[in-house]
């Protein structure tokens, strides 16, 4: 489960495409916990194939006897491998996704050399956004805009790149494969890898940012960015989501909910006077430096490697080239966002943060004023975060500790995003 590879091609027979190496993803503790429950199969397998994904949401994609076992063999570094079973479940992960049809876990045995080994994988089916059922709520008159603004083909680019070849020391990507299904959808065939769970503390944070700002200024990763086909823009995200989502939201009498006005309440004005900036933060930002961005840095996309040292890169849908310091807002937030941390520390934290990614700009021979990269970063999380910060999604519920923890801190991440954008601002 260890085993990390390099990002050489590797082109194999699907039973319903071709295949190429690649990234991992999954939630690590329900992952590590789950793939332990799983079921194993023994004996002979049918000739052919080897195993059928027996659920409605992954279709009838199946792989062939053939293509699992030159998966096998690659990634173990032998000449041959003879499968004695394998097994697929649906895998539990409750982080919803727009282009993420369904995720499964994939466990099985094959014997080696006379020694019988034990392999697990997690599949991911992708598809593009317009098949989810989300995509019912766009409105009409411009659905056929939206469908072509969210990526959905990147992950499979970046999995059939050289990416992982190019990446600072500290980072890596695991090994995997894609799997094309139809014209609209394909799955990412992902090794399960070994995790250090430990809670991040400041030190981890800021050796992940400082690995991000040598992600950014790496000219070598630069060069796989360009080549992603799909051309988003921050534009798109304001145009489809902020002014038919947020801004409805923000303009709305939600503000008189009683489970915000204790925490939101003093944050309202602020918040809608931001929103009416929305135009001049897209311009700002267009005009800034743009890097290699991961596009979804979160703690649960970098996966602390056993030994805690470095990290395997996870979830590439928005690697692209986006503003510097774009993965500093997720880094900071991600996990304040699904209330798996408190916003207690985020002064503290953005600091230390800002801090190691500039230096690890530096690291590269990017040099970036440090009063630019506080701005970018400013605008760009109370662009991405700050303004939707407001938990709608929760107040249909009834209120209990847990979601009172989550508005408050939904409430100073609100705060110290406002905060930023206006210690950030140059005097005209």
């Amino acid at each position: 489960m260890r085993a990390l590879g390099s990002s050489s091609r590797l082109t194999i027979p699907f039973a319903r495409g071709s295949a190429t190496r690649a990234g991992t993803e999954s939630s690590i503790a329900k992952r590590r916990a789950f793939a332990l429950r799983l079921i194993r199969r023994s004996g002979p397998l049918r000739s052919e194939h080897v195993m059928a994904i027996d659920l409605e949401v992954f279709g009838s994609a199946t792989v062939s006897e053939e293509a699992l076992s030159a998966m096998l063999t690659r990634r173990w570094g032998t000449r041959s491998v003879s499968l004695l079973s394998a097994h697929a479940a649906e895998f539990p992960y409750d982080v919803p996704s727009l282009t993420t049809a369904g995720r499964f876990a994939v466990t099985g045995t094959a014997l080696v050399d006379d020694v019988q080994r034990e392999f697990s994988y997690f599949v991911k089916h992708i598809r593009e956004w317009s098949l989810s059922p989300e995509f019912a709520f766009v409105p009409v008159e411009i659905r056929e805009w939206a469908r072509t603004t969210v990526p959905w083909r990147t992950e499979a680019e970046v999995y059939s790149s050289d990416l992982a070849a190019e990446l600072p020391p500290g980072l890596v990507m695991p090994d995997a494969m894609v799997q094309a299904i139809d014209d609209s959808s394909y799955a990412v065939w992902l090794e399960m890898v070994d995790v250090d769970q430990s809670e991040w503390d400041l030190e981890r944070y800021a050796e992940a940012a400082r690995l991000l700002g040598r992600f950014a200024a790496s000219g070598a990763v630069r060069a796989v960015a360009e080549t992603v086909s799909h051309d988003f823009r921050i534009q798109f995200y304001v145009e489809g989501r902020v002014r038919h989502d947020v801004l409805p939201v923000l303009r709305s009498d939600v503000w008189d909910h009683p489970t915000l006005t204790a925490e939101f309440g003093e944050l309202r004005g602020p918040m809608l006077a931001a929103a009416e900036r929305v135009d001049a933060i897209v311009a700002e930002l267009s005009a800034m430096p743009h890097l290699a961005a991961h596009g979804d840095a979160c703690p649960n996309n970098l996966l602390v490697r056993p030994d805690g040292t470095g990290f395997t890169l996870i979830d590439f849908g928005y690697f692209r080239l986006l503003p510097v310091g774009f993965d500093l807002g997720q880094l900071l937030i991600g996990d304040v966002q699904l209330g798996k941390r408190n916003a207690d520390d985020l002064a503290r934290r953005d600091a230390v943060i800002v801090e190691a990614y500039a230096d690890g700009l530096a690291d590269e021979g990017e040099s970036i004023d440090i009063e630019l990269l506080e701005r970018a970063h400013a605008l760009q999380l109370m662009l991405f975060s700050g303004l939707s910060a407001v938990p709608v999604e929760l107040l249909d519920r009834d209120p209990d500790d847990g979601m009172r923890r989550l508005v408050a801190a939904r409430a100073r991440m609100a705060a110290h995003s406002l905060r930023l954008l206006e210690t950030t601002a140059t005097s005209e």
